[in-house]
């Protein structure tokens, strides 16, 4: 297989982000804090990058770069421990997102609502419930199993899920409105949920919340 064969066609099937020319370009600033002045030349990415931690941390990007050049006086380059101190910075970020962007993080959010509620998977498979929820199933599905009821669970939204998806993106954080149906054997029983995206990225999720239960 050729590498152009191999490669994603759109952007949410890409490894990495785009990188714009701007970033690459250098720039020259001069730095002051303590009456030091520095003279700094880095890719502008490196300097949007500074900014952030700035602002995440509250203080000026000349407090950053003093406290980088004191704490790795033996490096010698500056613009190459700043580099690094970015980078370190924007890992350990991701990192914290990701645990809270994770499948523990959505079931907690679900057991502390005291509604029926459940995340929902773009297949329509029912990933993570809550008590009301699961209490809600025994109540107006009596024949279905206990603790294994999910299993025999069928679920039907009036909207297509990759309409509530669409409708989700396109509509920022306002929740979209939907009827359901869940069956268990000849049984049935239909109420309306609120749907919003999961703060996850694999996989695809719907926090769905019943209000009529």
């Amino acid at each position: 297989m050729s590498d152009s064969a191999a490669r994603p066609d759109t952007a949410r099937d890409r490894l990495l982000p785009s990188l714009a020319a701007e970033d690459f370009g250098p720039e020259f600033r001069v730095v002051a804090r303590g009456g030091v002045r520095r003279g700094i030349r880095l890719e502008r990415a490196f300097w949007a990058s500074l900014k952030q931690m700035a602002e995440t941390r509250k203080c000026t990007i000349g407090m950053l770069v003093e406290e980088i050049a004191e704490n790795h006086p033996d490096l010698g380059n500056l613009t190459s421990a700043i580099r690094v101190a970015c980078m370190r910075s924007l890992a350990e970020e991701s990192m914290e997102l990701r645990k809270l962007a994770s499948i523990r993080t959505i079931t907690a959010i679900l057991v502390a609502c005291p509604s029926p509620a459940f995340a929902l998977s773009s297949s329509k498979k029912i990933l993570a419930f809550n008590a009301p929820f699961q209490q809600l199933v025994r109540r107006q599905l009596p024949n279905a199993p206990g603790d294994d009821g999910r299993q025999d669970l069928k679920l039907a939204l009036d909207l297509n899920v990759t309409d509530v998806f669409a409708r989700l993106d396109a509509n920022g954080e306002t929740p979209v409105t939907t009827g359901f149906v869940i069956g268990a054997g000849e049984r049935r029983y239909r109420g309306q949920l609120s749907a919003v995206r999961a703060p996850v990225t694999e996989p695809e999720l719907l926090m769905a919340f019943v209000f009529n239960g």
